[in-house]
C-alpha cells in the first residue's frame, strides 16, 4: 500500500486501528512515534546492487490508555512528514514491537488496516542455483524420489 492510499482512506474512518496478521489487533492506545523514508543500499547474492526506499510508520504502545489517535491528526503528521522530509508516494512499511521490533507491508479490509508479516527471500535466485519452487516439488518430493 502506498502513502497515496492511506491518505484516500483516512477521511473515511471513524478510527484508526492496525490489525496484526494473527488476528490480534495493536491496542487502541498507540502511537505513530515516526514517519520516515527509510533507503536500503545493497548488493544481493548474485552481484546486483540494488537500491530500495520505503515510507516507514512506527507504532509504540504506550502507558497513556486514554489515549486514541484519530485519523485526522494522522493525516497532519503525514502531511507535516511531507512538507519537512519531502516524502513521496512510496510503499509503507510499518514497524511495530512485538518480541522485537517487527516489519510490515500495510493492507486495507475495508475497516482497518492490516499488518502483514514480511518474509526474506533470495532476490538471485538463478544466480544461486536455487530451483524454482515448482522444480523444487517435482524434483524432490515426487513419489519417487524417496527424499520425502
Amino acid at each position: 500500500m502506498k502513502l497515496s492510499d492511506v491518505k484516500s482512506i483516512l477521511p473515511t474512518l471513524d478510527n484508526v486501528v492496525f490489525q496484526l496478521e494473527n488476528g490480534t489487533y495493536v491496542p487502541e492506545h498507540f502511537h505513530v512515534t515516526e514517519i520516515g523514508v527509510v533507503t536500503k543500499h545493497f548488493i544481493d547474492c548474485g552481484g546486483t546492487i540494488r537500491n530500495e526506499k520505503v515510507t516507514n510508520f512506527q507504532l509504540w504502545n504506550a502507558n497513556d490508555y486514554e489515549h486514541r489517535l484519530k485519523p485526522s491528526k494522522l493525516m497532519n503528521i503525514i502531511k507535516l512528514s511531507e512538507e519537512k522530509l519531502g516524502i513521496e508516494d512510496l510503499e509503507i512499511e510499518v514497524e511495530y514491537q512485538g518480541e522485537t521490533i517487527g516489519k510490515y507491508e500495510l493492507e486495507f479490509n475495508g475497516n482497518h488496516f492490516l499488518l502483514k508479516n514480511k518474509t526474506t527471500a533470495c532476490l538471485a535466485s538463478d544466480a544461486c542455483g536455487i530451483p524454482s519452487q515448482k522444480e523444487e516439488n517435482t524434483a524432490c518430493c515426487s513419489p519417487n524420489s524417496k527424499c520425502c
